[in-house]
């Protein structure tokens, strides 16, 4: 059965937006499995996500306080359709990346990260795929705020797509 994902990272809510778009939520909502890796900033986005998605995996960032430590991990792995997905809020710096999450996780076929708010879509010399859905709130140095859609079937990870948060609009990576 394939199952359909959305990514997001950085919501920063309500420092950085009052909300969410509208967009992300109808993607949100649709989507078997949402996942969030960190920098939530407040409790009410973890329970409005836990609401609404049908299924959340969710990691605090460096900018969660305790409440929300107190109810996600700093890492979170799950198998979904076979394929196996990691997720933490920090990769580190963008230089040697690919080799440190080699060593770091590695027994997983995708990772799922967040903290730079800069989307990100490589493989790893050992295969292991690497993905950042940027802010879906704050754009920083990008042109736009993104998120990630991405499907699992049979084992497989397909039709990975950076949209814009706003329009849900598959954009240029």
């Amino acid at each position: 059965m394939a199952l359909d994902l959305v990514l997001i990272a950085d919501t920063h809510l309500p420092k950085r937006a009052k909300a969410l778009p509208e967009a992300l939520w109808r993607e949100i909502e649709d989507a078997d499995v949402v996942f969030h890796a960190g920098d939530w900033v407040d409790l009410d986005s973890l329970d409005e996500l836990e609401a609404r998605a049908r299924r959340l995996v969710g990691v605090w960032g460096n900018n969660d306080g305790p409440e929300l430590r107190d109810r996600l991990p700093e890492v979170a792995d799950v198998e979904l359709e076979g394929l196996r997905f990691a997720m933490t809020h920090e990769a580190g710096q963008k230089a040697g990346r690919e080799r440190r999450m080699d060593a770091s996780f590695p027994d997983m076929d995708v990772l799922v990260f967040g903290h730079s708010h800069i989307p990100w879509d490589t493989t790893t010399p050992n295969g292991l795929r690497l993905l950042n859905p940027g802010s879906p709130t704050d754009r920083r140095r990008q042109p736009r705020v993104t998120y990630l859609t991405a499907r699992v079937d049979a084992g497989r990870l397909e039709r990975v797509e950076l949209r814009d948060a706003r329009t849900g609009e598959v954009v240029p990576a």
